[in-house]
Formats: structure tokens, C-alpha cells, sequence
């Protein structure tokens, strides 16, 4: 990796992260995708899935491309099990896929051409970056008594390098939720501050910014709209660590935007482990219709060497990973990686 003074001055002093509730319009669409794709897989674990979901104020929105020998798939169902709308008015534009993309599939190649970044750090026992682990932990803790729509972010300072204590401190948090006022998430961030211990910067207090525009009563669709794979920084590593910009939600283990992510993630976590090191990268890269990746490099602890002793065509990702089964509803809510998934292990 390579850095200019001023990145790694930015890089080393704030990093900041934030998380979404399952409730938040982007996240519905992701789980809306995902549970589609989930339904089919349960039928055929072969299914070609591929689809997308808008939605907002009422209307569903469902494009994409299946192919599959499942029957009797109730995607009204799962429209309504996932918003609680039980009355959206629902388009649906499913199609067969491509058959000039199914050639280079059926042969074992990719899907799609790509690059793909795989991550693992050892600042939190999920081998994530601590800034979006405490963001998504303090979205968990306020979701679980206020389950509605909702942001949570959190600031960190980093102190300088040559600082005697390296602790990262907090500088701010913030939090919006639905139906929530802010003397309940005043109550709940204090109480999640005493739980994790947290420390202001410098010794001050941290600053909060709780529904910092008024509390809220209309979230969700109701509120706003949303998009499969708009929350990608969300679904990956936090905006510290660059993403490849494939959607994973919707889409089979054939697609490597998805598959071969989770493989890079399993990539890092090994070599972390295994080199006893404290931030691996993991970088693929694909050609359609070509199983080998062209890229397949690795960076532990800032030296990079090439990845060896994995199968990473798709077929060999799919076989270890076990990808084709009905697992990807869960993913789409809070994100792909540091939730005890099979690449995260």
C-alpha cells in the first residue's frame, strides 16, 4: 500500500464509521434481495440469482435476472414478512439470465469481471476496524430495545505515533432512531458507553449527537426509499479500508462480487492468524468467463507476496466455502463480515 503524507496524517487521527438498522429503506431492499435468492436456493441450491429491489412509499420495486428449477416462490410474502407492509403495490420484472453470460458460468468461469478486497485486522476480537465495530455494536444495543429505523456513527482520535499511550479515544457519537426520543438514547448511549468502556478524547467528555434533527416518527419506506447495494462501505470494512464496489446482496455464489469477497475475507483471516499479524489486505481480481483469478495478492503488514495454497476459481470458492446453500438473508442486516459467518471463522 502506498500512502501521501497527508493520507496517512488523515488516515492516523479521526477515522470514523457508521452502521444502519435492518429497518433502514437500504437494508429492507438488501434483505428483500437476499431472502428472494435464499427461497430459491432452498428449492435448487443451483439457482442463477440476481436481483434487485427499490422500494419506498408504498411501491415495491423487483428487477432482475433468475434461473431456476424452483416453483411456487411467494415473493409477496416476502415482501410483507420483511417491511410489515401487507399492502405494497409490488412490481416484479424477472427474466432468465443472460444465455451469453450463462456460457462462461456454466463452463466454472466468473460471472462478471471484478476486483475484490478482503480484510482482517487485530484491533477487535471480530478482526475488524474498531471504529465500525463500535458503530455497529451500538446500533445492535439500540435495536434491540427500539427496533425501528435507525443510524448510529462514532468518531475516533487516533494519537499521534509517537504518543506514549496509543489508545484510541472517542470524540463523538451519534444516533438517530425512530420512534426513539433523545432522553431515551441519551439513557442508552451512556449505558453503552459504561459497557465498552469507552473514553472521551483527551479526557473530555464525548460529544453526542442524539436524532441531532428533532426525534422522528416516520422511517422506514414510509419515510424514504431504497436501493440494493447502497450501503456497501456498511456491508464491508467501514471507509478506512477500499472496497472492490460489488454488491453482494441478491446475487448466487456464481457471482464473485459476492463469493469471491467472502473468500478474500477468509484469505485475510488466515494469514492473519497464521503470521501472527496485525492488518492483512487481500486483493482479487477476475475476468468474465475466466475461473483463475488475475489477481491474487496479499499484504501482511504493509509486504505484499502472492495468496497460495487456495483454490480461488468459483467453483473452488463455492465447494469451500459451501456457498450454495440458503444463507444469505442474515447478512443483509448488518453486515457481511464480523458476524461469525463461515468466512469469518
Amino acid at each position: 500500500m502506498c500512502y501521501t503524507d497527508s493520507m496517512m496524517e488523515l488516515h492516523t487521527t479521526y477515522r470514523t464509521a457508521e452502521s444502519v438498522s435492518p429497518k433502514h429503506p437500504d437494508k429492507l431492499c438488501d434483505q428483500i434481495s437476499d431472502a428472494i435468492l435464499d427461497a430459491h436456493l432452498k428449492q435448487d441450491p443451483q439457482a442463477r440469482v440476481a436481483v434487485e429491489t427499490c422500494g419506498g412509499h408504498g411501491q415495491v420495486f423487483i428487477t432482475g435476472e433468475i434461473t431456476s428449477r424452483a416453483k411456487g416462490v411467494d415473493i409477496p410474502a416476502i415482501v410483507t414478512r420483511i417491511t410489515g407492509d401487507d399492502q405494497p403495490k409490488l412490481y416484479t420484472n424477472l427474466v432468465q439470465q443472460s444465455p451469453e453470460i450463462a456460457q462462461g458460468v456454466d463452463t466454472g468461469g466468473a460471472g462478471d469481471q471484478g476486483i475484490m478486497i478482503g480484510y482482517a485486522c487485530d484491533e477487535t476480537p471480530e478482526l475488524l476496524p474498531l471504529e465500525i465495530v463500535l458503530a455497529r455494536r451500538l446500533n445492535q444495543f439500540i435495536y434491540a430495545k427500539h427496533p425501528f429505523d435507525g443510524k448510529t456513527q462514532i468518531t475516533l482520535v487516533i494519537p499521534d505515533l509517537g504518543a506514549e499511550d496509543q489508545t484510541p479515544r472517542v470524540s463523538s457519537i451519534v444516533a438517530s432512531f425512530q420512534n426513539t426520543s433523545r432522553a431515551e438514547l441519551d439513557q442508552l448511549v451512556h449505558e453503552f458507553i459504561a459497557r465498552e468502556e469507552l473514553q472521551g478524547a483527551d479526557g473530555a467528555d464525548i460529544t453526542l449527537h442524539l436524532n441531532p434533527a428533532g426525534d422522528w416518527n416516520q422511517g422506514g419506506f414510509e419515510a424514504g426509499t431504497g436501493l440494493t447495494g447502497r450501503k456497501l462501505i456498511v456491508d464491508n470494512y467501514g471507509p478506512r479500508i477500499p472496497i472492490g464496489g460489488g454488491c453482494f446482496s441478491g446475487k448466487d455464489a456464481s457471482k464473485v462480487d459476492r463469493s469471491a469477497a467472502y473468500m478474500a475475507r477468509r484469505v485475510a483471516v488466515d494469514y492473519l492468524r497464521q503470521r501472527h499479524a496485525h492488518e492483512v489486505f487481500v486483493r482479487l481480481a477476475y475476468a468474465i468467463g475466466y475461473a483463475e483469478p488475475l489477481e491474487r495478492t496479499v499484504v501482511i503488514d504493509g509486504q505484499a507476496e502472492q495468496i497460495e495454497g487456495y483454490d480461488l476459481t468459483p467453483r473452488g470458492i463455492i465447494r469451500s466455502l459451501d456457498l450454495l446453500r440458503p444463507i444469505y438473508e442474515p447478512t443483509a442486516r448488518y453486515g457481511h463480515f464480523g458476524e461469525g459467518f463461515d468466512w469469518d471463522k
